[in-house]
């Protein structure tokens, strides 16, 4: 491994560790109730639901880095990926209008937060592959 191999893996990594955090702090500031806190309380729905976005965030910078020739190519389609992968969870909250996710997740619904962590896996990687 050369030295420029290196520093763009070390870029790479990097870039898209801040970009996942930026990530998820976008979706910790669009759920309803509050994440770490309800994580503190032992909350495992909460607990399931931000561990599926934040393994659907670095799956789908996965994908961004593996089919990208350098950093900001990665960085382009890993955003633009994140965007659709937010885009989704909101789709996914309006289109079960009588499952209110933020609420029975708050209220400690397993169900649902097991819902939300396949829902933002399985999207993870329908985009990942489609950003290919």
């Amino acid at each position: 491994m050369s030295l420029p191999q290196l520093q763009s893996s070390f870029i790479c990594l990097l870039v898209a560790s801040i970009i996942i955090l930026l990530t998820i702090l976008i979706f910790v500031k669009i759920t309803k109730y509050n994440d770490w806190e309800e994580i503190r309380k032992g909350n495992l729905a909460a607990a399931m639901a931000l561990g599926g976005k934040i393994f659907g965030v670095g799956n789908i910078m996965r994908f961004a880095i593996l089919s990208n020739n350098n950093a900001e190519q990665s960085v382009l389609w890993g955003v633009f990926g994140l965007v659709l992968l937010i885009l989704l969870y909101l789709l996914f909250e309006w289109l079960t209008p009588r499952l209110n996710v933020n609420k029975e997740i708050g209220s400690g619904n397993v169900a649902v937060g097991l819902l939300s962590l396949v829902f933002s896996v399985t999207f993870s990687y329908v985009i990942g592959a489609s950003i290919s």
